[in-house]
């Protein structure tokens, strides 16, 4: 095969014959659901109810003889379908460019050196290198495969993992049955291997089989479908009341074509047009600022469960702590060794020690050296892209159920990523990890060699690697065989608890012992102090044998336990401390022992600084399945803040029982096994860094830094989004009730309309677009997360919102209404100028109405609307608009308006900030009352 394709397993493929064969190909990927063109967003606004309501408006103008105002409506379709055109365009625009974000990355040979490129960039003749947690990018043939299994259930239907091996089958054979074949859409579930890229994008087995499938609608997100349900009712709601308003003011006798204009005008003011295209600019430009906050949402509805989630589950591992491993302590027979910051500093019980003359502690460190699929570099001199580490990548979060926590640290796609504290100090061990990639702890391990001024590749050189033995979640241990004088040396790593079982020897001072039970359980004691001390905890062990071909994990000699330091991050306590404050419980749920996850929750605050406690931490092995559960234990395990040794399907449970209680759970994860978790979870987030591809592709979101403070982060913008689409909403509903309970007032008491049909379309351009899209990208109330989070069933507009808009309609009548009488009796305007000092007066009391937005525990002054530039600049823009339509003469013309003196302006403003004072004086009343 590799002849065929004309590439090389160890080199790969040159750069410049991949960029050939791209130009051939073309790029690797399928059919996508083909971008928006303008023409279709364009299309889309003549699509909506509201632009045929004012086309209906525009015709009957035309029909009745008035050929200016046919026009004027015109020239608002002009104008509505411009902004939403415009708008949209922005926001779709913005989505396209978020989810470009979500690219996925596959590790590559070229030119002989192991490199991370875009999947897209693969070409046939690639040869890709994967590992147990990826997702492949593109159909390859095996030529290298350890322990490897595949989940092709979205192909084939399989629902159990299927074993890989390279040897050749048949070309007639079925799909399910090409164990040498990784088909792209698939997951490595586990082991790693090497395989050769035989096709691409539409040509592989998935691209041909999703080119018989049609294009899947575009599913409506749980907030777009309360939009439209508020819509279509205040669409019936509109119709019946303009229909009453056109009946009643025809019978009272006004003209017949001015009622059906008044009548059509109003059910397009009534209706929130501008509704839609706000609620996908705030969505989307809240998108935008999680992604500069490292949060990338996979899916758009997440955005607004975001905000009500009261639970968040989080692992231990790159989530609470810093994950850079450093190796601070080994555990000897001989007594305890402690590793400084610099080269060669190691003291045994408090006496410097030289590593090169110290049988046990050499023998201890050459084992985390051999046993390894880290790299330090180029010159390492074991292949970089070999092999990364399985240990997190199969187990689920880097602190998965299956292992200990000294084993199970998940490995990084990103160079770098694992870079141990000690490149703080700049020795040449610090920068070796800051050019590292593979599992931070196996980078750890590496640097300490290093320290110890063991060459790595020259220790490889004497024992070559003729075979490894992939990490298994089930046997919690890797092993790696390497060739010696005397046969094979195998070196050995993993959980304490089944190392210590495989072993029968411990390598002392006086050589080699037999190690019996009261020594394991001695061993299992130390284990566990150094974890109560917040280390992660590795057993290293060895043993020689005749040949490669014989079982690892049998008739071992112990060298000792590592002890590997993984800080906690600086910020999460202040993250704990803001989710206790907004109401949302954490929870940690790992795979570390108990007392390490009892240390690192003390460290970040998570539970309060207490003597341990046995019942304070939760085990795996404690809890029954949740169908066993009876009252008692499921309410323990729903207040419990702590679970150690937890396993895939005891996440499942516990997530299922805090959904039955009524909770929205926020989950982590970064494994294959997190994925089914993942998905469960009503928010599933996924890794950026460490996260395995099948994790981010299960998840709703994924923390591109991995930190927990940028979960909290995420949550404040979810409740900020729907916090600001619940504002718009209010406002344009109180604008547009407000301007249909005017006309309908003044049209069933007879007298003269306080604003016209064109009046009406103008305002419902200006001051309803504007105003709303600046409350629609704001930023928030800065003590937002000082509130319980919100109900999820909770509608948009409730009865106490709907009772808002109730009052503001009546205050907009009364004070629209009083300042048409005032002007026409205590003025003595005529009837035109009384009629723009109405409209004047409704505008700007809309315009001032969007200080009304703001939450009751705002300040009066200082709040999340007057910190809001968009706003000033919406009322600066629609001011200048306002003055344009009363001083520009044919702007002025077509809509009726006259200049309404020193006098009028003085009216207008007086009874413009009657709507503005009556909304404040009821918030302040409220707060003082709360």
């Amino acid at each position: 095969m590799l002849k065929a394709l004309e590439s090389d397993l160890e080199k790969g493929l040159s750069e410049q014959e991949a960029r050939q064969r791209k130009q051939r190909y073309g790029p690797n990927r399928l059919r996508e659901h083909a971008v928006r063109s303008l023409w279709s967003i364009l299309f889309a606004q003549f699509k909506s109810l509201i632009v045929g309501l004012l086309m209906a408006a525009s015709a009957v103008a035309f029909i009745f003889g008035e050929t200016l105002e046919g026009w004027a409506v015109a020239v608002v379709i002009i104008l509505n379908t411009a902004i939403g055109f415009f708008t949209e365009l922005r926001a779709v625009r913005s989505m396209e460019a978020l989810f470009a974000l979500g690219s996925v990355a596959t590790r590559v040979r070229r030119d002989g050196h192991v490199l991370e490129i875009s999947a897209q960039e693969l070409v046939p003749g690639d040869v890709v290198l994967v590992e147990g947690g990826d997702v492949v990018t593109a159909d390859l043939r095996l030529l290298e495969a350890s322990k490897l299994q595949a989940d092709e259930s979205a192909l084939t239907g399989e629902s159990m993992p299927v074993g890989k091996q390279t040897e050749a089958v048949a070309r007639e054979s079925p799909l399910a049955e090409r164990p040498s074949m990784l088909y792209k859409g698939t997951a490595v579930t586990r082991g790693s291997g090497a395989g050769v890229v035989v096709a691409t994008g539409m040509e592989t087995e998935l691209g041909q089989i999703s080119a018989l499938v049609d294009e899947a609608q575009e599913e409506a997100t749980p907030l777009e479908v309360r939009l439209d349900q508020l819509g279509r009712r205040l669409i019936w709601a509109t119709l019946g009341v303009t229909a009453l308003v056109a009946l009643s003011g025809t019978l009272a006798g006004k003209d017949l074509l001015l009622m059906i204009e008044t009548g059509l005008a109003l059910a397009v003011a009534a209706i929130p047009e501008g509704l839609p295209i706000v609620a996908t600019i705030a969505l989307a430009r809240g998108m935008r600022r999680m992604a500069r906050r490292n949060a990338l949402i996979n899916r758009l509805s997440s955005v607004e469960t975001l905000g009500a989630t009261t639970v968040i589950f989080t692992d231990k591992t790159g989530t609470l702590t810093e994950n850079k491993m450093t190796l601070t302590r080994l555990a000897l027979a001989c007594g305890e060794v402690e590793i400084g910051s610099e080269p060669h500093s190691f003291r045994l019980d408090g006496q410097p020690v030289d590593p090169a003359q110290h049988q046990i502690l050499r023998a201890a460190l050459e084992t985390g050296l051999l046993c390894s699929n880290a790299s330090l570099g180029a010159a390492d001199g074991k292949d970089e892209g070999h092999s990364q580490s399985e240990h997190g990548r199969l187990n689920g979060d880097s602190d998965g159920a299956a292992d200990e926590p000294a084993d199970n640290a998940a490995s990084s796609q990103v160079s770098g990523s694992s870079e141990a504290n000690d490149a703080d100090e700049g020795n040449s061990a610090g920068k070796a990890a800051s050019q590292a990639t593979g599992d931070p702890l196996e980078v750890a391990l590496l640097v300490a060699g290093k320290k110890a001024g063991i060459d790595r590749e020259n220790l490889l050189s004497q024992l070559p690697e003729v075979r490894e033995e992939a990490f298994d979640p089930e046997t919690k241990m890797m092993a790696t065989f390497h060739r010696s004088e005397d046969g094979c040396r195998v070196s050995v790593k993993g959980a304490p608890e089944p190392v210590l079982e495989a072993c029968t020897q411990i390598l002392t001072e006086d050589g080699t012992g037999a190690l019996d039970e009261r020594q394991r359980s001695q061993w299992r004691q130390r284990n566990e102090a150094m974890a109560a001390q917040g280390l992660r905890v590795l057993a290293l062990a060895g043993k020689q044998t005749g040949s490669a071909e014989e079982t690892p994990y049998q008739e071992l000699t112990f060298f000792g336990l590592a002890g590997l330091l993984d800080p906690p991050r600086k910020e999460v306590r202040q993250a704990i401390d803001e989710c206790r404050r907004a109401g949302i419980e954490v929870v940690m749920v790992t795979g570390d022992q108990p007392v390490t996850a009892r240390g690192i929750a003390q460290a970040v605050g998570l539970v309060e600084d207490e003597p341990e406690n046995s019942e304070a931490v939760v085990s795996g092995g404690e809890l029954k399945p949740l169908d066993d559960l009876d009252e008692g234990p499921r309410r323990e395990a729903l207040q419990s803040r702590l679970f150690a040794r937890v396993s895939p399907k005891q996440k499942l449970d516990l997530i299922e029982l805090h959904q039955k209680a009524g909770h929205i759970v926020a989950m982590t994860g970064d494994g294959v096994n997190d994925a089914p978790a993942l998905k469960k979870a009503d928010i599933g987030i996924a890794m950026g860094r460490r996260g395995t591809q099948v994790a981010q592709e299960a998840s709703d979101m994924v923390l591109k830094d991995d930190a927990f403070s940028t979960i909290v982060a995420a949550v404040r913008e979810g409740r900020a989004i729907f916090h600001n689409i619940r504002s718009f909403v209010l406002y344009l509903m109180s604008c547009n009730v407000g301007e249909v309970t005017v006309v309908a007032v003044a049209s069933l008491v007879g007298t003269t309309l306080p604003i016209l049909p064109l009046q009406i379309l103008f305002l419902n351009l200006v001051t309803d677009v504007f105003p709303a899209l600046a409350l629609g990208v704001g930023s928030g109330d800065e003590h937002i997360m000082e509130r319980p989070p919100r109900d999820p069933d909770e509608p948009i507009m409730g009865r106490r919102r709907w009772r808002r808009v109730a009052l503001y309609g009546l205050v907009f009548t009364a004070s629209v209404l009083g300042a048409l009488i005032l002007a026409r009796r205590w003025l003595g305007m005529d009837a035109q100028e009384a009629v723009t000092v109405s409209f004047l007066t409704l505008a700007f009391a809309q315009l001032w109405h969007v200080f009304n937005m703001r939450t009751p525990e705002s300040g009066l002054i200082r709040n999340e609307i007057t910190r809001n530039r968009y706003v000033w600049g919406a009322l600066a823009l629609c001011s200048l608009l306002l003055l344009g339509a009363v001083y520009l003469p044919i702007l002025s013309q077509v809509l009726a308006i006259t200049p309404p003196g020193f006098a009028g302006w003085g009216l207008v403003l007086v009874m413009s900030l009657i709507p503005l004072l009556a909304g404040q004086t009821v918030m302040v009343f409220r707060s003082h009352k709360r």
